[in-house]
């Protein structure tokens, strides 16, 4: 068994395990344990005793909420760029070092899983939700976008439910995260001791054992409004759809939508448009392109402030309203 505090890392029978073990900032992602994450990889990739990896949160609150963006804002705002690039370097080889790897990697999600969170889940093809599993990608409403390959994945969720998600930040729980695509198996918490223990000794095959059947998809009915909605070429237009429609679905959207910042909406819904037609690798490159320019953006300063640091969660977003954001000056943050 290592320890590294935050970290856990053990051999278990067939599998190795990782425990993100830091309940109390709700398994947050620093740098450190990026990099104990990948050197349990890199370790177990040709450890033939090693059959399979399996990831869990450590408490009953959250798998992963994220990752360390305090920490990205004191570096952007102090001039150490060197550091934020460090850590976005760090992160985004981990993805794809999960998304590569040759095993078999199950990620056991209960609680909140966001942002970082869903980078160290989500591009592994096994993913197991329970009913308190939370997904989202928030990161509109902190003057940023979603990152972490998610311009790469959520454009590849069914018809537009990406493109919703992503821009509005809203929830995905339990097993809506299935239908949405942000997990490949529905198992109620009660259960989750169990499948992990049974995934040492049987491998993949427990997954299925452990799988509890799916109740309907609480987004089925707007499914269709939500494709017309989220399928217009500009944020103003997305608006002037939602606003059209009669749905009692809208309400929350529009105001979600109304809150976050007018600017990271622009360059996300850019973003995400770009990754439909990029690979992981290309997303990922284009992602730590964006961080520079998304963050020199006065919106990510005060957006974090305002959400994480302060909380007072009233943001001045430059500019204020979705019509009056520039398309060129968004344009050219891409290059």
């Amino acid at each position: 068994m290592t320890t590294e505090d935050t970290v856990i890392t053990r051999r278990d029978g067939r599998v190795g395990r990782i425990l993100l073990n830091r309940p109390k900032a709700l398994n947050a992602l620093d740098l450190d344990m990026i990099h104990a994450l990948s050197r349990a990889l890199l370790a177990w990739r040709d450890e033939p005793h090693v059959h399979a990896v399996v990831i869990e949160g450590a408490g009953d609150r959250a798998f992963c909420a994220g990752g360390d963006i305090r920490a990205l804002r004191d570096g952007q705002l102090s001039g150490n760029r060197a550091a934020v690039d460090a850590f976005f370097t760090e992160e985004y080889a981990l993805n794809l070092l999960i998304a590569d790897y040759p095993k078999p990697y199950i990620a056991l999600i209960d609680g909140f899983c966001m942002g970082g969170g869903i980078g160290v889940s989500v591009h592994s093809p096994h993913r197991v939700a329970t009913e308190h599993a939370m997904f989202a990608m928030p990161e509109t409403a902190i003057g940023f976008f979603p990152d972490i390959g998610a311009t790469y994945f959520l454009p590849r969720l069914p018809g537009q439910l990406g493109v919703y998600l992503g821009l509005t930040g809203l929830r995905t729980t339990g097993a809506d995260a299935v239908y949405a695509g942000f997990a490949t198996h529905y198992t109620p918490r009660a259960q989750l001791p169990a499948l992990s223990a049974a995934l040492a000794e049987q491998g993949l095959a427990a997954l299925a054992q452990f799988a509890a059947p799916l109740p309907p998809f609480t987004l089925a009915a707007d499914r269709a409004a939500i494709d017309h909605c989220f399928g217009a070429d500009s944020v103003p237009e997305i608006m002037r759809r939602l606003e059209a429609e009669d749905g009692a679905w809208t309400g929350p959207v529009v105001k979600a939508m109304r809150q976050v910042s007018p600017s990271a909406l622009a360059w996300t819904l850019k973003a995400l448009r770009r990754g439909a037609d990029l690979t992981l690798k290309q997303a990922l490159a284009a992602e730590f392109a964006l961080t520079k320019t998304a963050m020199v953006h006065p919106d990510f300063a005060e957006g974090v402030r305002a959400m994480v640091v302060d909380k007072d969660r009233q943001p001045k977003w430059q500019p204020a309203r979705i019509e009056d954001v520039d398309p060129v000056s968004i344009d050219a943050m891409f290059g």
